[in-house]
């Protein structure tokens, strides 16, 4: 089995691309949340073996969710998913416990290799 995963972004078209690109190389996504609110209730509900998180969202953002999902479960892994030029915001996710980081627009080769790379 190849994986159960939670994908969060804000923008709908985001996740319908990732569920494409992870549907297409035998992923299961069980789960969508729209902000980090739902990526903390999601993930305590469906308990994934992976979450890809957007860092910018409204009502709560990724790293706050991230902190959140960690408090819930230390061992959980998350990929977070950032646009260009969000450096400092990819290196407060890495030392907040996410695994590792995708960038937008998303290349289906690299998302798979992050994936594969964070599921072990």
């Amino acid at each position: 089995m190849a994986g159960r995963i939670l994908v969060v972004d804000d923008a709908a078209f985001m996740r319908m691309m990732l569920k494409d690109i992870l549907t297409k190389n035998g992923y299961e996504v069980v789960g969508e949340g729209a902000n980090g609110q739902e990526a903390v209730a999601k993930y305590d509900e469906l308990k994934p073996d992976l979450v890809t998180l957007d860092i910018t969202m409204p009502e709560m953002d990724g790293i706050e969710a991230l902190k959140k999902i960690k408090a819930l479960d230390p061992e959980c892994k998350v990929i977070m998913c950032s646009a260009m030029g969000q450096q400092t915001m990819v290196i407060d996710a890495i030392q907040a416990g996410a695994k590792d980081f995708i960038v937008k627009p998303f290349q289906a080769d690299r998302v798979i290799e992050a994936i594969k790379k964070t599921m072990g």
